[in-house]
């Protein structure tokens, strides 16, 4: 049995050798391809179809999208915030992820820990406050479209009531709850704002019953700062008005979903590890805005009327450009103390340790 030949530039072939160079050249350009960067993700609840967890799933996605084989992501759901989210992560670490995003405030602690541990591992936590030389962390303004909802509500409550359930009394809770209140009481000045503290991001139970709670107090329009959609399907079911938070909930709440707060963490994740890859990242606060993009509301309800509408939206377009802004001047909390003065603006160091209610809600700020 004789291998067939071929007679290349004079030099001549057989199958074999031919098979042969084809696979060192195939080795030779896999061997020049970088390998993926390895990405660990871990959430506090499960990822479902929406909420908080649900939205940057979604930025991770569109990362996953934009950078194809060149990153491959571990991703975990429904880690405790506490002791276990510090053993997941560092597992993560220990896994060989070069990044590890840790998206939600009770991760910020453990992060820090593990970053220590893997000073080569790039770690950004987010809505925490602290960094390190390896650790970033980031946010977003929601309180801007906070305060365009709560606009809308001035013009939609009958009864000048709005229910507000709330997960626990960090800055960034209470700045929603702050901002949700100057926009209502912007159109209704007795306007109040009922709030319901149910201690867990994500107890559906727990939030279905605190909607419940606020309705029966009077409350024709619901919000609320937690994971789940309970709040807006429970408002539905007892025929009244919501807001949906993280995600557009409308088809959960078709009637009574006026608008939501939506976010949006794509373009984070794909310019940190743009960034990454490019060698140039650097320990950070990203704290996103509204006209940046990383928030947004979503479409009316048609129960809205287009003179509400309009209103809104024009505010919305002041709001992106820099002429408008729920924490201006003068604001006092709602046990009479000037917060802000009349002719300035609230800065950003006292808005991120914000710790109080403005006039308009009632109650006292749990400890």
């Amino acid at each position: 049995m004789f291998l067939k030949t071929s007679n290349l530039a004079g030099t001549f072939y057989t199958r074999r050798t031919l098979f042969a160079l084809a696979a060192w050249a195939s080795l030779a350009a896999h061997a020049q391809t970088p390998p993926p960067l390895k990405i660990g993700v871990l959430y506090n609840t499960p990822i479902s179809d929406l909420g908080w967890n649900f939205q940057h799933h979604s930025g991770i996605q569109a990362m996953e999208k934009a950078f194809g084989n060149k990153v491959k992501v571990e991703y975990i759901e429904n880690v405790a915030e506490g002791p276990d989210a510090e053993r997941v992560i560092r597992q993560l670490a220990q896994n060989g992820n070069q990044l590890i995003f840790t998206p939600s405030f009770g991760y910020m602690e453990p992060t820090l820990r593990v970053a220590k541990e893997f000073p080569k591992v790039i770690f950004a936590n987010g809505t925490g406050y602290k960094q390190a030389d390896n650790v970033a962390s980031y946010s977003a303004k929601f309180y801007e479209a906070r305060y365009l909802l709560g606009v809308t509500a001035g013009y939609m409550s009958k009864s000048g009531v709005a229910g507000y359930v709330a997960a626990f009394p960090i800055p960034e809770v209470l700045q929603g709850i702050n901002a949700f209140t100057v926009g209502m009481r912007s159109v209704n000045p007795k306007a109040e704002v009922k709030v319901v503290w149910v201690n867990s991001w994500f107890d559906p139970g727990k939030e279905a019953q605190a909607t419940t709670s606020l309705i029966n107090l009077g409350a024709d329009v619901l919000t609320n700062h937690t994971n789940s959609t309970a709040v807006v399907v429970e408002a539905e079911s007892k025929g009244k008005y919501s807001f949906g938070y993280q995600s557009n909930m409308a088809k959960l709440a078709p009637k009574g979903q006026l608008s939501a707060v939506v976010h949006n963490w794509g373009p984070y994740y794909t310019k940190t590890v743009g960034d990454v890859w490019a060698g140039k990242w650097k320990s950070s606060d990203t704290w996103g805005s509204y006209a940046e993009g990383f928030i947004q509301i979503a479409p009316f309800n048609a129960a809205v009327p287009k003179d509400v509408k309009d209103k809104v939206l024009k505010l919305e377009a002041d709001l992106k450009a820099g002429k408008a802004m729920p924490f201006n001047g003068p604001i006092k909390d709602n046990e009479g103390k000037d917060r802000v003065v009349a002719g300035s603006t609230m800065s950003v160091a006292d808005m991120q340790k914000m710790d109080y209610y403005v006039m308009g809600v009632t109650g006292k700020v749990p400890k």
